[in-house]
C-alpha cells in the first residue's frame, strides 16, 4: 500500500493529516523558523540549515529571509540560485529549480490543489473526531528550468513548467506552462514574445 507521501508525489488524493506528513511539516517549520532568525552575515549556519531542509541543493544558493515552505524535502535547487525576500513554496509535490535562476520577492509556488467540484472537494458525512481533513487534496509538480527570471509577486500554480531562458513579468499568475525563450506576463500569464534570438513559431 502506498504511503500518503507517495500518493502526494504521484498526483493522487492524499491525507494531509497523515502522521508522516505532519512530522515532515513540523520539521520544515522548525528549520525555516531557525533559518529566518539567523543573521544574513552568518553564511555557514544558513547553508547548513538549507542543506537539511531541501531535498538537494547546488552551489552558490542565496535565499533571503523570511522564507517559507511546507515540506522542504521536495524542493530541489540547482547552482547559482537567488530567492529574494518573503517567498513561499508549498512543496507537497516536487519543486525543481534549475541553474542560474533569479526569483524575486514575494513569489509563491504552489503544488497543492483541490478538486473544483464541491462534491469531490468536500468529504460527505465528515466526522471531526476521525482526525482526517474535511476536504480532499492532491498535488502536481512545478519545474523552473535553467536561466529563468521570475518577477516579483508572481504566483505559480500546480503542474506548471517554465521553460529554459524565459522571463515571467512581475505580478503574473502562471496557470499553464510557458515554453523556453519566452517573455510572459499577466493574470493569467500569457506569452508576449520570443527572446534570445528565437523566432516566433509559424502558425500551423
Amino acid at each position: 500500500m502506498k504511503s500518503e507521501i507517495q500518493k502526494s508525489l504521484d498526483g493522487e488524493l492524499f491525507n494531509t493529516s497523515d502522521r508522516e506528513i505532519t512530522d515532515i511539516i513540523h520539521r520544515a517549520r522548525a528549520l525555516t523558523s531557525t533559518y529566518n532568525a539567523t543573521a544574513s552575515t552568518d553564511a555557514d549556519t544558513r547553508q547548513q540549515i538549507l542543506s537539511k531542509l531541501f531535498g538537494s541543493m547546488g552551489r552558490n544558493v542565496n535565499i533571503d529571509t523570511p522564507f517559507y515552505c511546507d515540506y522542504g524535502q521536495h524542493i530541489h535547487l540547482g547552482s547559482n540560485v537567488i530567492i529574494n525576500i518573503n517567498c513561499t513554496f508549498v512543496d507537497c509535490n516536487t519543486i525543481e529549480i534549475g541553474n542560474n535562476v533569479l526569483i524575486a520577492s514575494n513569489v509563491q509556488i504552489y503544488t497543492a490543489t483541490h478538486p473544483v467540484e464541491t462534491v469531490e472537494r468536500l468529504v460527505e458525512d465528515w466526522d471531526e473526531e476521525s482526525g482526517d481533513p474535511y476536504f480532499r487534496t492532491y498535488a502536481l509538480p512545478v519545474r523552473i528550468e535553467d536561466n529563468v527570471w521570475i518577477g516579483g509577486g508572481t504566483i505559480i500554480l500546480p503542474g506548471v513548467t517554465i521553460g529554459k531562458n524565459s522571463v515571467i513579468g512581475a505580478g503574473s499568475v502562471v496557470t499553464r506552462s510557458i515554453p523556453p525563450d519566452t517573455v510572459a506576463f499577466g493574470n493569467p500569464c500569457r506569452e508576449f514574445r520570443k527572446i534570445n534570438g528565437k523566432a516566433e513559431e509559424e502558425p500551423t
